[in-house]
């Protein structure tokens, strides 16, 4: 839903909900195993597949402070930040949450998500949307994402 579609919604006399999703470490918790079938769904097979396998294997990290050394951790989830490829495995890991509800309308961009639903009864509007978070919840949970 857009700034004039929500214009047009109060023009109208109807109430309207936005609720505002940050996906918290949305970046680090992507769960391979779920992505690479996502990835599969869109038809990325073969090569391109084995390319992705081996781009989340043996991921490690350490951070360093002055002069400390710590042991290098094996990452086990997660797609890597501040690379090319991190916005756009997220958006194709979470891309089926629109599945989850018909009524809101849905807004993907990265790690934020906006929800937007417009009624004219109020107390309709806050069922409706209520039920369909629940839907979203258990999609998030099935997701392992918060």
């Amino acid at each position: 839903m857009n700034i004039v579609k929500i214009r047009e919604t109060i023009e109208e006399g109807n109430f309207s909900c936005g609720i505002f999703l940050d996906f918290r470490k949305a970046f680090d918790t992507v769960n391979h195993e779920i992505l690479l079938e996502e990835l599969e769904y869109y038809e990325i097979k073969g090569v391109a597949k084995k390319w992705f396998i081996s781009y989340f294997t043996d991921r490690r990290q350490r951070t360093s402070i002055v002069n400390e050394n710590p042991e290098e951790k094996t990452i086990s989830c997660g797609v890597p930040q501040g690379s090319v490829l991190g916005p756009l495995l997220f958006l194709i890991y979470i891309n089926d949450l629109s599945h989850c509800t018909s009524l809101l309308d849905l807004h993907l961009f990265a790690d934020d998500s906006n929800l937007f639903f417009a009624h004219k009864n109020l107390s309709q509007l806050e069922i409706i949307v209520n039920n369909e978070l629940t839907h979203i919840n258990n999609w998030l949970c099935a997701n392992k994402l918060h």
